[in-house]
């Protein structure tokens, strides 16, 4: 039985020129893929503008779904090209594949939805990899070990921050609930905790009593402290993360689990351990 996926044939070269920017054809695609993403993404934004709306409304809803037909087929043909169609699509580009059409047809059924399509710009991201910035991916991968290595240390950070924003709220809410409406009930005062901890300071909400205006100046000093924490943490991950970072990353996309970020001269894929390049 032949091999749909073997070098030749239709789903290989498709995968070639779609996950790939080492030919020309594939850079080329990308680039095109880029432009009309940059100029849907222009669309959504000029639309919002109610003068441009009402002048040219029609003609942008019909540019959308222009683009959307297009990336609608460019994400078929993505899954067609893959060895494991669902690795793809449930993969971070996969998702935001997704999304990035999602929108449209969901304007047909839920007003104002098409702005969402903002999510598209996400795809720009793919211009690290056409124009060879392999530096970008790998600085980006550090950046993404470092969070996974510190999310329980992070997860224990903010539960404590969480019980101390419930504390803080609810002891506001005995100080001057009885005398400031702004402090009705725990939620609200909750609610001012946070904005308080995070020294946002909307100032939609201030207390009036001095014990009140006391504990609020204590939890913003205790705010500056929260911000550095979780900074301090995801920064020692990344200083101790031992990576190559010299090393050079090809465009390469595996075609059985569509990860990339290989090396150049990698023969194998460094996450499924399957061959680049099927030759067979």
């Amino acid at each position: 039985m032949p091999d749909n996926h073997s070098k030749g044939s239709l789903r290989h070269r498709l995968h070639e020129i779609i996950f790939e920017a080492d030919t020309p054809a594939g850079r080329l695609f990308d680039l095109i893929l880029l432009v009309l993403i940059a100029l849907s993404v222009l669309v959504v934004i000029l639309e919002s503008i109610e003068w441009v709306h009402l002048a040219y409304g029609r003609f942008f809803i019909a540019l959308e779904w222009v683009f959307t037909i297009i990336f609608t087929i460019e994400y078929i043909l993505r899954l067609y090209s893959v060895k494991k169609p669902l690795k793809y699509a449930t993969s971070f580009f996969g998702v935001v594949d997704v999304l990035a059409i999602l929108p449209t047809y969901l304007s047909l059924f839920m007003i104002g939805s098409q702005h969402l399509i903002i999510i598209r710009a996400l795809r720009l991201i793919r211009i690290f990899r056409i124009f060879k910035m392999g530096h970008f991916l790998q600085e980006g991968t550090i950046i993404l070990v470092a969070l996974r290595r510190s999310r329980a240390k992070i997860t224990v950070f903010m539960t404590f921050v969480l019980l101390m924003i419930l504390i803080f709220g609810s002891l506001m809410y005995v100080i001057e609930g009885g005398s400031n409406p702004d402090f009705a009930n725990i939620p609200r005062s909750v609610y001012w905790a946070i904005v308080t901890l995070t020294t946002v300071g909307y100032g939609d909400i201030t207390p009036i009593t001095p014990l009140g205006q006391f504990f609020s100046a204590a939890l913003m000093i205790t705010g500056y402290a929260v911000i550095a924490v979780p900074t301090g943490i995801v920064s020692a991950e990344m200083v101790s993360y031992n990576k190559k970072t010299k090393e050079e990353l090809s465009t390469q996309a595996c075609e059985h689990c569509s990860r990339e970020g290989h090396d150049a001269d990698a023969k194998y894929c460094k996450y499924c351990g399957e061959l680049l390049n099927d030759e067979t």
